[in-house]
């Protein structure tokens, strides 16, 4: 969208996309349309809505989906819709009930039973969970990769190890939850070209979560789909549960049509809440990556500490600093560090904050801290934990947007205990 001749940022375009107040009684912002279902004015009206839906015909010239079902389509979410696909600079998006809703429903798309799935290590602890203990009952072979790992390295275990299976989908987590470590997006899309054929191209899905669509944008890396845990900084308010979809069009058509079916597409309610906080998307994450990095600085100097893994902190010349240069804009709001005396000191730590609140996810708008290896990541084998250095003294803060010295206050507190 344009105005005088010159191309809008996402964040002038969150308040108006998609929206036309004079069919909503002049309303300046989107009603709730809470219903099941919607009234035709026509039987031929329903004919040709129903033809469109269920792709028996391409629409005419001019010609848009019209509105049947909310398992359908709903206005709360299809301009919820546009406006997310705006971000990463997708073709369209799928807005689901909860971030693994997004994520199974993409796997479940891409993968057949003998497939093989590539997969980036670590994982969240529920992406994990999925892909051990509910595809490997579908017969879906997993084989994942380290962050680091070279690409001809990766390419010839994959070769080695898949048993001549066809490779389904590339997914990867970058950064990845909880250690901070990137993924090199140019080489998974070079890993999905060298494994896909004429009659089968291989997709690469990336979840977003930790720096999307603010710190990275996928899609411009050659990357597919982007995955968002839409709860996290989409969200931001710690009020609701979402997960969203965004790539080429014509994936993501096949992603909706298995939504459809399976019913797990986002109420009004959620699209609603999430139009809400889209417009105030980069305002709350400036403030955010701005308070994070003065936080990481400020515990690299602290005693308490073993390691902060912060990407404002990679060291100049390595690859993953080549990596961070070509593919993010800011390090994020996300921060691990190490609390030096394991989990007991982790836990006294935690167990001591007061303006950060003790809890899993991310991306809100008030601190959250959280143990990885006893919380989010506790169904890990202990021996993937520690290859992954999801270590048990390892703390995951989400930095929210209170003020800087109160935040360091509070973690000074905690520190000081933790050592006691």
């Amino acid at each position: 969208m344009t105005e005088k001749g010159r191309a809008m940022k996402p964040e002038s375009l969150m308040m108006s996309l998609g929206y036309k107040p004079e069919l909503s009684e002049g309303a300046i912002k989107c009603p709730i349309f809470q219903t099941s279902t919607f009234v035709f004015k026509t039987a031929e009206e329903g004919k040709a809505f129903f033809e469109l839906a269920y792709g028996q015909r391409e629409p005419n010239e001019g010609e848009d989906p019209g509105l049947i079902y909310s398992r359908l389509n709903n206005p709360d979410l299809q301009i919820l819709e546009e406006r997310l696909a705006l971000w990463d600079g997708a073709d369209e998006a799928a807005v689901f009930e909860s971030g693994m809703a997004a994520i199974a429903t993409v796997m479940m798309e891409f993968l057949s039973p003998g497939d093989v799935l590539v997969h980036s290590a670590p994982l969240y602890g529920g992406t994990h969970s999925l892909i051990a203990g509910v595809l490997s009952r579908f017969g879906v072979k997993a084989i994942s990769f380290l962050p680091g790992e070279q690409e001809d390295k990766i390419a010839a275990r994959i070769e080695a190890e898949r048993e001549g299976r066809p490779i389904g989908l590339i997914y990867a987590e970058t950064p990845a939850n909880p250690t901070n470590d990137l993924i090199d997006l140019e080489m998974c899309a070079r890993l999905a070209a060298r494994f896909s054929t004429e009659e089968r191209r291989v997709p690469t899905a990336i979840d977003n979560t930790y720096l999307g669509p603010m710190w990275q944008t996928p899609l411009r890396h050659g990357i597919d789909l982007v995955i968002y845990s839409a709860t996290k900084f989409l969200g931001g308010h710690s009020d609701l549960i979402a997960g969203s979809v965004s790539g080429r069009r014509e994936l993501v058509k096949r992603i909706k049509t298995l939504r459809t079916f399976f019913g797990n597409m986002a109420g009004p309610w959620t699209g609603w809440m999430l139009m809400r906080s889209l417009e105030t998307l980069k305002v709350r994450t400036d403030r955010q990556c701005a308070t994070a990095q003065v936080l990481a600085d400020w515990l690299a100097q602290r005693p308490e500490i073993s390691a902060v893994f912060y990407l404002g902190h990679l060291k100049p010349g390595t690859a993953e600093h080549d990596t961070y240069l070509r593919q993010c804009t800011a390090p994020g709001a996300m921060i691990a560090f190490e609390v030096v005396g394991g989990e007991a000191a982790a836990f006294k730590f935690l167990n001591a904050l007061r303006l950060v609140h003790l809890a899993v996810s991310l991306g809100s708008t008030e601190s959250l801290a959280e143990s990885p290896a006893a919380m989010t990541h506790c169904d890990l084998p202990a021996e993937l934990k520690q290859r992954l250095g999801i270590t048990p003294g390892l703390v995951r803060l989400s930095v929210g947007v209170e003020d800087a010295d109160d935040l360091i206050s509070d973690l000074t507190t905690a520190l000081e205990a933790s050592q006691r």
